[in-house]
């Protein structure tokens, strides 16, 4: 089997963690021992410094919060947090638990309208109290209010600073932290009920995989009420003691170089995003040109929440290492909200793994080495299974092992596993009460994810509920996705989905136009590219090609493909075609 290189040893110190803090204990001590040092800084669209907030006026800050939400809610309570990406929301999130209210962050209105996910977590949670800034309370309520109309609204930026005198009982690690409701991409977003001990077995787990200290500066882009920028962006920084600068999603959209500005400013240790933000800087660097910037500093590039691309990785560092990038700090990993975050995390300073198989075996669920005169496929791994933790490859259907060349279902055990999803016995069941009867004693999570260890590396081939079978064949949808968009240069990246309708057959793509091509691109050139790509490359016919407008594609907060909600609006109302 074709690989890169092994990875050096294990350091030492990891076989022995110290029973991590919980977090508001974490920050009540570094508010008495540094309470001057600046914990957050926020940037605004030019990349200047508009907010800031020290430990001292965080921990004075939450605690007035607690001390207003515990007048009107008790312990258990839930509570919406509808923030713009701002320092207030980290405000009202620790606010939340040091009143033992279960804090639920959600996506901020579009255009002044809910989300249907975001309707349909308010529904689910009940909430006793919202939380915002009081501009944007009157713009929220008539949207909310008919969903929740006994919550208490607390607009956290208007509240005075307090002294830190409020009395907050001790707290055990199994009491509930906050619900992390679950992207909704395959299905209806679902609370995921993550303890105070779950979320710190995984900033311990967090801080040994990426090797973070207290200069390990952070810069972070990525939306406070994913798991990604509240754990790995927020939680993490204070936990280690280092510094965050972060900024709103919608900047880096409109200027991802400016991201990486802010590394080179700040001399960050740690910064990273899905996949699309390494394309889309390099995308900006060849159009504006590479920013004379110097990402020595840059340790740490982290990589998650979507499908990997060798080629993404290879273009970022061969664009930037003019300017100082290791190549080598490039981070692939792997998490899901139900382990509160990480469960797979590469070497530092080892750069990622990569993986050359034979498709077709990848087809029939095996992972075999690509021959010389066979179609292949460059895997990129995840990371290695991390101490104190369990990852198995179990066969989804019998619960057993599977063989060491053999794709299945990632499975997990461990201190960072969630209690399960809020008010759902049943989905709670299955997902998180899993037994493997050649592991008998552990209960594991089960991730809907599937991959292969290999040499001790996770890679990660799909999603279970995404597989496409025809002909008794597996195909991976961003498989297709990936030769759909790249077929012709008309075609938004990220931007199609596919999947199958009727019968197994039939296979649908449903693929965005860029919106500068819309007038000039000749949609019967770019269904005959896309056609010919699809059969050349994955030896299927299209049973239909739909090309729509920009923007079309439903996409969860985080900018993943909501593959069941467009094959629902397929078979419905149906998508815009372009002219």
């Amino acid at each position: 089997m074709t690989s890169t290189p092994a990875r050096p040893p294990v350091a030492p110190g990891w076989e022995a963690l110290l029973r991590p803090a919980l977090l508001p204990d974490v920050l009540r001590q570094r508010a008495e021992t540094e309470p001057d040092r600046t914990a957050y800084i926020f940037l605004d669209e030019s990349g200047a410094e508009t907010d800031s907030l020290t430990y001292r006026e965080l921990y004075r800050r939450a605690h007035t919060v607690a001390g207003v939400l515990r007048a009107h809610c008790v312990p258990g309570d839930r509570a919406l947090l509808i923030f713009p990406q701002s320092l207030d929301f980290i405000v009202a999130y620790f606010g939340c638990l040091y009143a033992r209210v279960l804090a639920v962050p959600v996506q901020p209105p579009r255009r002044g309208q809910l989300q249907e996910s975001t309707k349909s977590i308010v529904r689910d949670c009940r909430p006793a109290a919202a939380l915002t800034v009081a501009e944007r309370i009157e713009a929220l309520r008539p949207a909310v209010d008919p969903l929740c109309s006994d919550a208490r609204w607390l607009a956290v930026d208007a509240l005075p600073m307090g002294d830190g005198g409020f009395d907050a009982e001790p707290l055990t690690p199994e009491a509930l932290a906050f619900l992390q409701y679950t992207s909704g991409s395959t299905a209806n977003p679902k609370g995921v009920m993550v303890s105070h001990g779950n979320l710190a077995a995984n900033q311990e787990m967090i801080r040994h995989a990426f090797d973070h200290d207290e200069h390990s500066t952070f810069v972070g882009w990525t939306p406070l009420f994913h798991d990604q920028g509240l754990i790995g962006n927020v939680l993490q920084p204070l936990y280690i003691g280092a510094t965050s600068v972060l900024m709103a999603p919608a900047t880096f959209i409109r200027k991802p170089l400016l991201w990486l500005h802010a590394i080179a400013r700040y001399r960050a240790h740690t910064s990273g995003g899905p996949d699309f933000a390494f394309a889309a800087c390099v995308n900006h660097a060849a159009l504006a040109g590479v920013p004379d910037i110097d990402l020595s500093s840059w340790r740490v590039a982290y990589n998650g929440a979507e499908p990997l691309r060798a080629d993404t990785l290879a273009r970022f560092a061969e664009t930037f290492a003019p300017r100082g990038f290791d190549g080598r700090a490039l981070y692939p990993c792997y998490g899901l909200a139900e382990a509160t975050l990480l469960v797979t995390g590469s070497v530092p300073g080892a750069g990622p793994r990569t993986l050359t198989i034979d498709t077709e075996a990848l087809h029939a669920g095996r992972v075999v080495s690509a021959g010389a005169n066979t179609a292949s496929r460059t895997l990129v791994g995840s990371g290695r299974v991390l101490p104190n933790e369990d990852v198995a490859i179990v066969d989804p259907d019998t619960g057993g092992l599977c063989a060491p060349d053999r794709v299945g279902e990632i499975w997990i055990a461990g201190d960072q596993v969630a209690h399960g999803y809020w008010e759902n016995p049943a989905a709670t069941a299955d997902a998180f009460g899993a037994r493997c009867p050649d592991r008998p004693g552990h209960r594991y999570l089960r991730t809907g994810d599937l991959g292969a260890l290999v040499d001790g590396e996770l890679y990660v081939t799909g999603r279970r509920k995404d597989m496409i079978i025809v002909r008794g064949r597996n195909h991976y949808p961003h498989d297709i996705e990936h030769t759909v968009h790249t077929a012709h240069p008309a075609l938004r990246p990220g931007c199609g989905t596919a999947f199958t309708v009727d019968a197994p057959e039939r296979l649908i793509v449903v693929q965005e136009i860029h919106r500068d091509h819309l007038e000039t691109a000749d949609p019967a050139a770019l269904a005959a590219a896309i056609r010919a790509a699809v059969l050349r490359e994955h030896d299927l016919a299209l049973a239909d090609l739909v090309l729509t407008l920009p923007g079309e594609i439903p996409k969860t907060s985080s900018g993943k493909l909501m593959r069941t909600a467009a094959r629902a609006r397929y078979l419905g109302d149906g998508f815009p075609r372009s002219r």
